[in-house]
């Protein structure tokens, strides 16, 4: 039996969601708990992997098991053994042709900027930091250049193994709400870091060191050393995974909103 669950986490308990010899991961962490469950040794495919310090709200997986056990069992017994940092949401049975990787359609984060001149506190590792004044309007316009299928090599981190730069982005805004800024970015997926090198490049834009039209100078440059610098990762939060209809995974999803 296939089944398909979401996970949320703390992503400043973990060295990211992919198992590591050398450190603690999310995905070592809900293969334990599943595995407890079902009296065997289960892996897990995810959605998408986080680094270091990245939060997940809307993580997807798939596994697989033959244990007899019911959708509430799963559910209660899995919550059980994982650690507090770590929730799965929601599990359900799902199509054996279910992938939670190559069956996605789009993936959604959102980075958060508390946008003040004292750094947070109870908010620490929960928001990005940013002590000058930032125009998020002029971060909205400058961030709409980046829309649509283009070669992202002027925001691809040095260490992205991905075949190619190429990718589609299908949203993005940047809002504000008293201190806090917040930039979502919906694309059909993300090279390493991505989402971090535009909240980094837009801070330039915002700060007015560089003007809204600089975007498509930047990205016709497929130099990454051209852009702003990668923000912290304490701001990311993996939002929602798209799937097609046919599979029947809840389509509503929520976006953090903090505020100090």
């Amino acid at each position: 039996m296939k089944y398909a669950a979401c996970i949320e986490y703390d992503g400043s308990a973990f060295m990211g969601w992919q198992f590591l010899k050398h450190g603690v991961s999310v995905q070592a962490a809900v293969e334990a708990a599943i595995s407890r469950v079902a009296n065997h040794p289960v892996k897990v495919i995810c959605a998408g992997r986080t680094d270091t310090g990245v939060h997940g709200i809307g993580q997807i997986i798939h596994f697989e098991s033959e244990a007899p056990r019911s959708l509430h069992s799963w559910k209660l017994g899995i919550n059980s053994n994982l650690p507090d940092t770590v929730t799965l949401r929601w599990v359900q049975e799902i199509d054996d042709s279910f992938h939670a990787r190559f069956s996605a359609g789009a993936r959604r984060y959102r980075y958060i900027v508390l946008n003040r001149d004292t750094r947070p506190a109870v908010l620490f590792n929960r928001v990005s930091w940013y002590r000058n004044p930032l125009d998020h309007e002029a971060m909205h316009e400058a961030a709409q250049h980046l829309m649509g299928r283009q070669d992202f090599t002027s925001l691809r981190a040095a260490g992205c193994q991905a075949k190619h730069a190429v990718r589609e982005l299908l949203d993005i805004s940047v809002t504000r709400e008293a201190d806090m800024i917040y930039l979502d970015v919906k694309a059909n997926a993300f090279l390493y870091h991505m989402v971090r090198n535009i909240a980094g490049t837009l801070f330039l834009v915002g700060e007015g060191k560089q003007p809204t039209s600089w975007i498509p100078e930047l990205m016709a440059q497929k130099n990454r050393r051209f852009a702003g610098a990668t923000a912290p990762a304490g701001g990311l939060y993996f939002v929602h995974v798209d799937y097609p209809a046919e599979f029947g995974l809840p389509t509503e999803y929520h976006l953090p909103r903090l505020a100090v």
